[in-house]
């Protein structure tokens, strides 16, 4: 897993075990302007296909306090979030759901705030 030296930073502050924690502490951590632009970081949106029917849907990973399932953005402390916190396009997560494991794909980072910083990044010379 990779993961942003600020993503790092501020997941570390608020969580201590678990899979998350466990995740943290195997990722290669890079700094924020070395981001892959299709890599999944805090507060990026992307679509997800589901394997099995082809269903696609958009979510966020978010931190805890801006959590709601009903809006697609889901906390990086969820097993789902957590899962997706990581990926790249094309990759292929499982995700841990009540009624079984749902395989989906992550189609498409449809906006990741390392990207859209760099796109918009003024420069003094």
């Amino acid at each position: 897993m990779i993961v942003t030296t600020a993503d790092f930073a501020n997941l570390s502050l608020i969580v201590s075990r678990g899979t998350l924690c466990r995740r943290l502490r195997g990722a290669t951590v890079v700094l924020s302007d070395e981001a892959p632009p299709e890599l999944v970081t805090m507060n990026s949106q992307v679509t997800l296909r589901d394997e099995a029917t082809g269903e696609r849907r958009v979510v966020s990973v978010v931190y805890p306090a801006d959590a709601d399932r009903e809006v697609g953005r889901i906390s990086v402390l969820e097993a789902a979030g957590t899962a997706l916190l990581g990926s790249v396009s094309g990759q292929v997560i499982e995700l841990q759901l009540a009624g079984g494991v749902q395989r989906v794909r992550v189609q498409e980072v449809i906006y990741q705030p390392e990207r859209s910083l760099r796109a918009h990044m003024v420069v003094r010379s």
